[in-house]
């Protein structure tokens, strides 16, 4: 398998623990390697420091004379020349060098003099490190100093510090590593949590909700979508059961009616003339009960893309408005004020359908204004139908939803008083309410599940 699937299959936590491990590791590179770089560099100047007053120091014990001739200063300090010095004469032959010095490194500070002033490294195991400094009388050199020393402390420290940085790195790795991999995973220990929630309630409690409560802003952003996924869903099933208890009650009349003609039609004998007419009842119930299942079918093989029992009140209330028009007397102003982003879980033919008697009777009572606010509430999706109208009577707000009750039956309207009845029907069929509060002025509220 190779390395890119072996990541893809890993979990989250590890995927991003280990890349962001990575890059500290390279950063951790970066750092050592140019600190071990700057470490070199400064060793090697500080090798060159010493030799340069070394070489100044024995320079000054240098004596010449008229024909150029170069000598050491008796009495002069001479404990330069015992840590690896040369004196060259302007020809490049040696005056005097360190006791026990080898023919190799002569060899090297014969090399350097009269050659200005430069260094050279010599050996690999034992490396040594010469500086020529030459000796002007005037513009003329008329010797060379030539001073040593070993690189070996300086290598060893250097060799100290390359391998004390990996271990430092290596550990310091580990340890963000770990630190990471702990951190990510608590960060994620809620993501697992919420996840788990969700599925339990979507199988035991689908009403459960993860609510506002106070949580980092990118778990608020989850919790608003499995809130948005379990609403959906709740959705989905309060439409299914709606459509299966309408379907039952649809294919509940022409059964019936089947069967009592069918139980009818073996009572008969073979020539009775009411036997026809039982065929033809029999053959328009099941024709009812034909169309409704071809209706249900239909509706199954429409594939809708979106889920359904889930509209916006917003675009309901609008379509209703369009569709009915002001009904009241002229000069009623309708005024919407709901907001477009919410979601409600019913579907739009039932809203528009549970609202119309309300604002119907709003515009039939008005005197000039009636308003549709709707807005979310932790109860659900909240629709006010407001009117300025004489209100309802405190005695009479739950009386305006018995089916046929009219507080004034001589008011000329038309209506047999079914309207409201229906609409707290349709609201507890989709697990809402519908109540009516009496203040001064008309107003029916409306309590619907989210969608």
């Amino acid at each position: 398998m190779r390395f890119a699937d072996r990541l893809h299959r890993q979990s989250l936590r590890a995927r991003l623990s280990w890349s962001a491990s990575a890059v500290v590791a390279l950063w951790v590179l970066l750092l050592a390697v140019g600190a071990n770089l700057l470490l070199g560099s400064a060793l090697a100047g500080q090798a060159d420091s010493v030799l340069q007053a070394r070489a100044e120091a024995a320079a000054t014990t240098l004596e010449v004379g008229g024909d150029d001739a170069v000598t050491v200063a008796e009495g002069g300090d001479d404990r330069a020349l015992d840590v690896g010095t040369w004196i060259l004469a302007g020809d490049g032959s040696i005056v005097e060098g360190p006791p026990g010095s080898s023919a190799a490194l002569d060899r090297v500070a014969v090399r350097l003099a009269g050659s200005g002033q430069r260094t050279a490294d010599v050996g690999e195991d034992e490396a040594v490190r010469l500086l020529a400094l030459p000796v002007r009388d005037g513009r003329t050199q008329v010797a060379t100093v030539v001073t040593s020393t070993s690189l070996a402390p300086y290598r060893q420290l250097a060799r100290l510090a390359l391998w004390g940085s990996a271990a430092t790195a290596l550990l310091l790795v580990v340890i963000v590593h770990l630190v990471l991999r702990a951190n990510v995973g608590r960060a994620l220990r809620p993501v697992q949590q919420m996840s788990q929630q969700a599925a339990r309630w979507s199988a035991e409690d689908v009403d459960r909700r993860f609510g506002s409560a106070r949580r980092p802003e990118e778990l608020t952003e989850l919790a608003a979508t499995l809130d948005g996924v379990l609403d959906r869903l709740s959705a989905v099933l309060r439409h299914e059961k709606r459509l299966t208890d309408e379907l039952s009650h649809e294919l509940r009349t022409p059964l019936t009616r089947l069967r009592a003609e069918v139980d009818l039609a073996r009572e008969r004998p073979i020539g009775d003339p009411a036997v026809p007419a039982a065929l033809t009842a029999i053959d328009a119930a099941a024709q009812d009960m034909q169309q409704i299942v071809e209706t249900l079918l239909q509706a199954g093989r429409a594939g809708a893309r979106t889920a359904p029992g889930r509209c916006r009140p917003a675009e309901a209330v609008a379509t209703l408005l369009a569709q009915t028009g002001p009904t009241g007397p002229a000069g009623i102003d309708v005024a919407v004020d709901v907001d477009p982003s919410l979601v409600a879980g019913v579907d739009s033919a039932v809203l528009q359908r549970l609202l119309a008697p309300m604002l119907d009777n709003a515009l039939r009572y008005a005197r000039t204004q009636v308003q549709v606010r709707g807005s979310r509430t932790p109860a659900g999706v909240v629709l006010v139908v407001d009117d300025d109208g004489p209100g309802v009577a405190a005695a009479d707000t739950d009386r305006v939803f018995v089916p046929g009750w009219r507080a004034d039956p001589a008011d000329g309207h038309p209506g047999g008083g079914l309207g409201l009845a229906l609409a707290r029907r349709l609201a507890m069929a989709c697990g809402g309410t519908v109540t009516c509060r009496p203040q001064e002025g008309g107003r029916f509220e409306v309590t619907l599940p989210l969608g």
